[in-house]
């Protein structure tokens, strides 16, 4: 016998037994094979999203269009006011004090005085001009006078220089004649020919002395003549600097604002007033700076007023940019503009600057200013692909596409800038 007594196991006391049937249990495997193939499809619809794009965004964040093809208007609407054509200030063209004849408002008619500025100072230099314009006048006449006498004198010394020539001529031919007949002798004759030459000599003297006499005298008289007609303009210029004491209006209009109060002092060349033209008005605008270039003097616009539309035309487009921003002016054309308008009236205006028949075109968004037009983000179900393009004209709410895109093709328009530098991003949401 073993000295070690064995203990037996209950594994030979064990039975298979069937297992009973259950209905529930297949019903709970189905299900959990349906939960499982779910899961696995969505783990392998988002894995496809994934790996489709290396990001996802959602479709509210963006702004998608549409390729389309018709025509495309390059127009310009613009918020504008109303401003007088012809406005001018009117300044003092000396210091003194100020005596108003009109207050702001009121309709006033061309030449009608407006405003006198009393300056003694300008008032005393006019009579002070006129008064030397006085002497150097009687100056200039007495110059007239002097050459007159001068002339005279000297053409009566030529008068009498021929006189004496001739005179001795007939002595010295009366003496040839003698000499001749042997009735005088030689001397006499010598004589008489001296006398002659004398009379010669005084004669051309008294030529060249009347000459230069008129030549000196005619210099004298016209020296002191140009002396006062300068002090004619000095006087004329004074005479209408008093005259423009007095500010008048320039056309019919009304008077704007009035700068200086009643009765006080204003300064050489300060503003005293404003005129306005009331029959002539113009619409200034604010055009952005991209638009800018494109405007001409002349391009036909419209003007919307009451309720109904003038023809206008660009009058004017300022050379200087102000906060990325234009300024023209659009004045009305045909004779017609709006009756009752005022100035700083807000009115609206449109420019059509040209329309492109049957042209490729998609809603203007960032995505142009962005990528400089090279580039758009076509979309494709729920993902969106990069792809080149080439833009051509735009307008504020279309850009032509030259190529890349065909019609039906969708596009991000605007928020663009979220992509980064992915080639292929993913859209959900859409």
């Amino acid at each position: 016998m073993d000295n070690h007594r064995r203990i037996r196991d209950t594994s030979g006391q064990d039975q298979v037994m069937a297992t009973p049937f259950r209905p529930g249990r297949r019903r709970r495997i189905a299900i959990a094979a349906t939960s499982a193939a779910l899961v696995l499809a969505l783990g392998g619809w988002v894995a496809s999203g994934w790996l489709s794009g290396d990001r996802s965004f959602d479709a509210s964040r963006l702004r998608i269009a549409s390729v389309t093809r018709g025509d495309l208007v390059r127009d310009l609407s613009a918020e504008g006011r109303v401003i007088a054509a012809n406005s001018p200030t009117l300044y003092a063209i000396a210091a003194g004090t100020v005596a108003l004849q009109i207050v702001a408002g009121d309709k006033v008619a061309k030449g009608q005085p407006l405003a006198v500025i009393d300056s003694p100072e300008l008032r005393s230099r006019l009579v002070q001009e006129e008064s030397t314009l006085a002497s150097l006048e009687a100056e200039a006449s007495r110059a007239v006078l002097d050459a007159q006498i001068a002339r005279a004198n000297a053409q009566r010394a030529l008068d009498q220089a021929s006189v004496d020539r001739t005179a001795a001529m007939r002595d010295l031919e009366r003496y040839q004649r003698a000499y001749d007949g042997g009735a005088v002798p030689q001397n006499d004759l010598a004589r008489a020919q001296d006398l002659m030459k004398k009379a010669d000599i005084g004669l051309s003297a008294a030529r060249k002395d009347f000459s230069l006499q008129s030549s000196g005298a005619g210099l004298d008289a016209r020296n002191k003549q140009l002396q006062a007609q300068r002090q004619r303009a000095v006087v004329e210029e004074a005479r209408r600097q008093v005259d423009a004491l007095t500010l008048r209006a320039p056309f019919d209009g009304q008077v704007g604002q009035v700068q200086l109060p009643q009765g006080t002092q204003v300064a050489t060349n300060g503003p005293v007033l404003s005129v306005v033209d009331l029959s002539r008005f113009e619409v200034e605008i604010k055009v952005p700076e991209s638009f800018a270039r494109d405007l001409g003097i002349g391009m036909p616009a419209q003007i919307n007023a009451n309720n109904a539309r003038y023809a206008g035309e660009i009058a004017a487009v300022s050379p200087e940019v102000v906060n990325g921003e234009v300024t023209a002016r659009v004045r009305f054309t045909k004779g017609r503009q709006p009756p009752g308008l005022r100035q700083n009236q807000r009115l609206s205006v449109r420019i059509v600057m040209d329309t492109r028949r049957n042209v490729l075109m998609v809603e203007r968004g960032p995505f142009l200013e962005q990528d400089g037009g090279n580039l758009a983000w076509v979309v494709d179900g729920s993902s969106a692909t990069r792809r080149p393009i080439r833009t051509g004209t735009s307008s504020l709410s279309s850009v032509e596409i030259v190529s890349g895109l065909k019609v039906g093709d969708r596009i991000v328009v605007s928020g663009t800038d979220q992509f980064g530098t992915a080639e292929r991003v993913r859209i959900s949401g859409d």
